[in-house]
C-alpha cells in the first residue's frame, strides 16, 4: 500500500514524533496587491474602516468587484489595524482546514501565539472543542486591534464550519472584527447581529459604480478616455456592474466603439477580444481554463512549455482579466467569468483532460496531495485518484486532513476503491464517532478483503477489519467490541505466526473498557513492552500507556503503576513540550494516572493540581472511562485537602457527564457510583450573588438554559437546536462560567434566582 504503513494499526490516530508541517498556501493566506491604476472607491473603503460591529458582510453575485474592493481596503485598513486574509475555495470546506488557514493568517498577523494552531490539529479533536477557545482567550489578552478577512466564504458548506465561525463571533473580544465576502448570505445568526448593530453590509446594491467611477474604470481598462455619451450608455447598459464594465473597457480598448453594447458582453469578449490578444497569450488563457489557480511553474508543467510566468505577468499588467493573487506575483487567477466563458466554449476539449493529468502530477511532486487528487477527479481520471488516495492516506491522516481525505475517497466510483483504500477511509472516518461511514466503508473492505489483498502489519486481512469493527462500537457496548476483538485475534492467530500486536492491543483496550481489567492487565503489559519492537507511534504510545495505567490502578498492581510512570512520564513531557496543545487527547488518560497515583502516595495536593487540568484535557477527548476517572478522582484529592464542597462539585460535574452520555461504559458507571456512596452525591447548590451577571448570555445559551430543566441529554439539545453536540458543549462551557456554576443542576438553580427562566 505504499504509504499505507502508516494505518496499519487502525486505533493509531496520531502523528509521529517529528510532526509534518500543514500543505497550506501562503498565497491563500496572503491579502492580494491592489491592481495599480485601480479606481478608488473611498465610500467603501472608508465603510470598512469605520465599521465597529462583529461582523461585516460584502455579499454580491460574482463580477462586482467584492475582491478588488476588500484588496484595496485590506492595503490600508486604518490606523493601528492590521488584516488577518483568507482566500477560501472548494478544498477548503473542512473544519480543520478551514481553521488551520485562518489561524495561520492570525498568527502570521501577530494576532495570537502559536497555541491555538497546534490544538486546532490535535488527532480526534473538533476545532471547537479546544482550539477555538484558546484562540478567543488570547484575542482578549490583546492590545492590538485586528480584522480577519474571509474571502469567497461561499464556497463552504460544512455545517460544522459554521457553526464554528457562529461561535466565535459570539464571542469575539473588541480587538477583532471579521469581514466576510461572497456571492451568498452566509449560514450565519444574521437577523440577530443585524437587530442588535452586529452587523454592517455591503451589497451589490452598494457595490455598483456610480456614473463617475464607471466612467473612470472604463477610461482605465480601455486605454482612453469616452466620450461622455459612451460612459453614461456603458453605466446604463451594465447598471454598475464591474465586470460589465471592464468588458466594456476592452472592447473600447479593441476598437469596436459602443457596437458591442447590444451583445452579450462575455459573447463578445470570447469572440472578440481573445482573438486580439497575441497568440501566446490567447493560448495560455484558453489552456489553462480548467485550472483554478495559476503560476508560471504550474502552467508551464501543465501545458508543456516554457515562459508561461512572464506571459501572466503581462496580461495582468495588461489588466486583461488575469490578477495577481499574492503580494510576490507568484499565483494568479483568471476572472471567474472569462473562466466560465472559456470553459462553456469548449468543456470537453480533448487537451483538458491532459493539463489537469500533468497539473495533477506537479502537485504531487510538491507533496500536495490533496490537489493532486482533485485535479485527477477534474480530469476524470478516477483510477489515479484512487491510487494516489490510497498511497498518500498516511499523508492526509498526519496532517489531521481525515475529513478531505473522506470527501475525495466519497467522489469515486465504489469499482476503483480497493479493499486497502476502503479500510484507510473507514480508519479516516473516526472509530467511536458514530459515524455511520464507517460501516459504509468497511463493508466496502471486506467484500475484496482475501488472500490477494493484505493490509500492512495484519496476516489476514479480515483481522484488521474486525478490529477496525470493534473499535467502532459505541462505549456503551465493550461486551460487543470484545467479541469482536477475540475473533479478531483468532484469525491472526490462525493466519500467521500468532496475532498482530495491534489486534492484542485492541482486545486488550476491549477488556479494560468492559471492566474486566484482569485479563487486559498482561495484554496491556505486554503491548507496553512492545511499543519499540511493534512500531507504534509515539500517540499511540502514550494511549497504551494511559490505558494501562488505569487498569493497573484499577487492579491496585502499585509495582507495575510505579515501574510505568518511570518509564511514561518523560516521553509524556517530551510530548507536551514539543507539540504543545496538539498534545491534549494523547496525554488525557496518562495525566490523569499520573494525579491518581500521587493521591496514592499520599502526596493530595499534588495530585489536585495534576488532576485539575487533566479534566480539561479528558473532557476534550471524551472517553467515558478517562473523564469519569478523573472527576472521581478529583473528588478523592479535594476530599483528602478538606474541601468537601469541591469535592461534592466534581461529583456533580461527573454524574452530569453520565446522564449526558447516556448508556455510559459500565465500568465507568460503576466508578462513579462507588464514589457517590464514599463522598455523598452533591447536593443542588447555588452561591450567594449579587443578581447580576458577569457577562451577559448570548440567545444560544439562553435558549440552552432554557432546555436544561427537563431531562433532555446535551445530545438530545444539539439536535433540537439543529447544532453539533461539540457546538452546545462549548455554549454550555460559557454559560456555567459567566453563570459562576459548574454543573447543570446549579446553572437551573441560578438560572431560576437570576429570573432567567
Amino acid at each position: 500500500m505504499g504509504h499505507s504503513a502508516e494505518i496499519t494499526t487502525p486505533q493509531e490516530r496520531f502523528m509521529s514524533l517529528d510532526r509534518p508541517a500543514g500543505p497550506l498556501l501562503a498565497v491563500k493566506h496572503t491579502a492580494p496587491p491592489p491592481r495599480p491604476g485601480a479606481i478608488e472607491r473611498s465610500r467603501l473603503e472608508q465603510v470598512l474602516r469605520d465599521a465597529s460591529s462583529r461582523l461585516t458582510l460584502v455579499v454580491a453575485p460574482a463580477g462586482w468587484g467584492k475582491t478588488s474592493l476588500l484588496a484595496r481596503w485590506a492595503a490600508a485598513p486604518g490606523a493601528d489595524v492590521a488584516v488577518a486574509w483568507v482566500s477560501l475555495d472548494e478544498g477548503d470546506d473542512d473544519p480543520v482546514r478551514f481553521w488551520r488557514y485562518v489561524l495561520t493568517a492570525l498568527h502570521e498577523a501577530g494576532a495570537v501565539g502559536p497555541a491555538a494552531l497546534e490544538a486546532v490539529i490535535a488527532p480526534g479533536l473538533e476545532p471547537i472543542d479546544l482550539a477555538l477557545p484558546m484562540l478567543l482567550n488570547e484575542l482578549a489578552a490583546s492590545a492590538t486591534r485586528h480584522v480577519l478577512a474571509l474571502d469567497d466564504y461561499h464556497v463552504l458548506t460544512d455545517a460544522r464550519i459554521h457553526e464554528s465561525l457562529e461561535y466565535v463571533i459570539g464571542y469575539l473580544p473588541p480587538t477583532l472584527r471579521i469581514v466576510l465576502a461572497g456571492r451568498t448570505d452566509p449560514a450565519l445568526p444574521l437577523a440577530r447581529l443585524r437587530a442588535r448593530g452586529e452587523l454592517t453590509e455591503l451589497r451589490a446594491d452598494d457595490l455598483r459604480f456610480t456614473p463617475a467611477e464607471a466612467a473612470g474604470l472604463v477610461g482605465a481598462v480601455s486605454g482612453r478616455g469616452p466620450e461622455d455619451g459612451d460612459a453614461m450608455a456603458a453605466w446604463r447598459r451594465t447598471e454598475g456592474w464591474a465586470a460589465g464594465l471592464q468588458l466594456v473597457g476592452l472592447a473600447l480598448r479593441g476598437g469596436a466603439g459602443g457596437g458591442a453594447g447590444d451583445r452579450n458582453l462575455l459573447d463578445y469578449l470570447a469572440s472578440e477580444v481573445l482573438p486580439s490578444l497575441d497568440p501566446p497569450s490567447r493560448d495560455l488563457l484558453v489552456a489553462t481554463a480548467p485550472l483554478e489557480r495559476l503560476s508560471g511553474a504550474l502552467c508551464d508543467a501543465a501545458l508543456e512549455t516554457t515562459g508561461s510566468a512572464r506571459i501572466l505577468e503581462a496580461l495582468d499588467h495588461a489588466d486583461l482579466f488575469v490578477t495577481s493573487i499574492d503580494g510576490g506575483r507568484e499565483w494568479y487567477r483568471c476572472h471567474p467569468l472569462l473562466r466560465d466563458s472559456l470553459l462553456r466554449e469548449s468543456p470537453d476539449r480533448p487537451a483538458a483532460g491532459d493539463v489537469l493529468a500533468r497539473a495533477a502530477a506537479w502537485y504531487a511532486g510538491l507533496g500536495r496531495l490533496d490537489d493532486a487528487v482533485h485535479h485527477h477527479l477534474l480530469a476524470g481520471d478516477a483510477a489515479a485518484a484512487a491510487e494516489l488516495l490510497q498511497e498518500g492516506s498516511g499523508w492526509f491522516l498526519e496532517r489531521g486532513l481525515a475529513t478531505t481525505f473522506l470527501r475525495l475517497g466519497e467522489r469515486l466510483p465504489e469499482a476503483v476503491v480497493s479493499p486497502q483504500l476502503a479500510f484507510a477511509l473507514a480508519y479516516a472516518a473516526r472509530p467511536g464517532s458514530g459515524d455511520g461511514r464507517i460501516a459504509h466503508w468497511l463493508d466496502l473492505a471486506e467484500v475484496g478483503a482475501g488472500p490477494g489483498h493484505a493490509v500492512l502489519g495484519w496476516h489476514d486481512p479480515r483481522a484488521a477489519i474486525l478490529t477496525m469493527r470493534a473499535l467502532s462500537i459505541a462505549e456503551a457496548e465493550p461486551d460487543v467490541a470484545v467479541r469482536l476483538a477475540e475473533r479478531a485475534v483468532a484469525l491472526e492467530d490462525v493466519a500467521g505466526a500468532g496475532p498482530s500486536p495491534a489486534s492484542r492491543a485492541a482486545l486488550a483496550s476491549a477488556y479494560a473498557r468492559s471492566g474486566r481489567f484482569a485479563a487486559a492487565a498482561p495484554m496491556l503489559l505486554d503491548s507496553w513492552r512492545q511499543r519499540e519492537s511493534a512500531g507504534w507511534s509515539v500517540g499511540l504510545t502514550l494511549q497504551i500507556g494511559g490505558l494501562l495505567g488505569l487498569t493497573l490502578l484499577a487492579l491496585e498492581r502499585g509495582d507495575d503503576l510505579e515501574r510505568l510512570m518511570r518509564q511514561a512520564l518523560p516521553l509524556a513531557d517530551a510530548v507536551e513540550r514539543d507539540w504543545g496543545a496538539a498534545a491534549i487527547p494523547l496525554l488525557a488518560a496518562l495525566r490523569v494516572v499520573e494525579g491518581r497515583h500521587a493521591y496514592v502516595r499520599g502526596e493530595v495536593r499534588q495530585a489536585r493540581d495534576i488532576l485539575e487540568p487533566a479534566i480539561v484535557n479528558a473532557e476534550a477527548d471524551g472517553r467515558h472511562l478517562t473523564v469519569v476517572a478523573a472527576l472521581v478522582f478529583l473528588a478523592d484529592a479535594e476530599l483528602g485537602c478538606g474541601h468537601a464542597a469541591a469535592a461534592r462539585a466534581a461529583l456533580a460535574r461527573a454524574r452530569e457527564f453520565v446522564e449526558d452520555n447516556a448508556p455510559l461504559t459500565p465500568v465507568a458507571a460503576q466508578w462513579l457510583e462507588e464514589a457517590e456512596q464514599r463522598i455523598g452525591r452533591a447536593s443542588v447548590r447555588t452561591a450567594t450573588r449579587t443578581g447580576r451577571l458577569i457577562e451577559p448570555l448570548t440567545d444560544r445559551e439562553l435558549s440552552i438554559l432554557r432546555v436544561m430543566p427537563g431531562s433532555a441529554s446535551q445530545r438530545e439539545i444539539a439536535a433540537a437546536l439543529y447544532l453539533s453536540i461539540n457546538t452546545v458543549k462549548a455554549y454550555t462551557k460559557s454559560l456555567y462560567r459567566k453563570l459562576e456554576v459548574g454543573s447543570r443542576a446549579d446553572a437551573v438553580s441560578a438560572a431560576r434566582g437570576l429570573g432567567l427562566i
